[in-house]
């Protein structure tokens, strides 16, 4: 009996067993996790520091702003009829900004001056200006009045007019009738000292001014009325009276 060989079947290579190897995409987003968290982390480091530059900046600006310029609320009815009690106003505080000239050339080599030469940088106190002022006697709060006399000037108010070195003021603002007051009269004259002013308020008959508490050192004023701007049926920017000549 014949004895039936079965073919051997040729075995196939042997498979090795698969090392389980994170797929390419998950390797690359394990590696880059660090780099991603380390740029969110300089974003938000940029980010905090452009909020600390612009309130900075914004913090400068401002105080910029309020060395030149404050606002003002009006109180009372003394300048009435040009302002009104509660009226909000700006104020350049720099407008009468100035200098001694003789004191900056005394600083240089070999040039000695003596005196002042007192320069303003824009204008000096003009006549018909609204200025505040720091307040006379006890009072706490600024006053706003209108500057009237200027340095050297000879003030009268004869006839509920007012005459500067004996010439009559035009005055189309004002409201009542201007007198003299704390015992003055028709024949009162007043000379205003150096570097100081005469003002009065636009409501005569109703007006605590140099009437009554005399002239305001230049020193003593806070600024110039620029712009009133509340309510808004009030804005305006303040003009010069006709009177005033350049």
């Amino acid at each position: 009996m014949e004895r039936t060989e079965h073919p051997e079947h040729p075995q196939g290579p042997q498979q090795e067993p698969h090392l389980h190897q994170p797929a390419p995409e998950a390797q690359y987003d394990q590696e880059s996790s660090e780099p991603t968290e380390q740029g969110q982390s300089r974003d938000h480091r940029a980010t905090a520091w452009e909020i600390i530059e612009t309130v900075l900046l914004a913090l400068l600006i401002f105080l910029m702003v309020r060395a030149v310029v404050i606002n003002f609320r009006v109180d009372g009815n003394s300048m009435e009829p040009t302002l009104s009690h509660a009226e909000m106003l700006v104020i350049n505080r720099r407008a009468y900004t100035s200098f001694d000239l003789n004191a900056v050339l005394s600083a240089l080599p070999m040039v000695d001056r003596h005196g002042e030469d007192r320069r303003y940088i824009f204008n000096p106190p003009n006549r018909g200006d609204i200025v505040v002022f720091e307040p006379p006697g006890a009072s706490s709060d600024p006053y706003i009045k209108r500057i009237i006399g200027l340095p050297g000037e000879t003030v009268e108010i004869r006839n509920s007019t007012v005459y500067i070195d004996g010439q009559a003021l035009d005055e189309d603002y004002t409201a009542g009738s201007t007198s003299w007051r704390g015992g003055g009269n028709d024949d009162s004259a007043l000379v205003i000292p150096e570097d100081e002013y005469f003002v009065l308020g636009d409501n005569r008959d109703n007006s605590s001014d140099s009437r009554s508490f005399g002239t305001v050192p230049k020193d003593d004023i806070i600024g110039k009325s620029w712009i009133a701007y509340w309510p808004p049926d009030s804005i305006q920017i303040f003009p010069r009276p006709s009177y005033v000549t350049d």
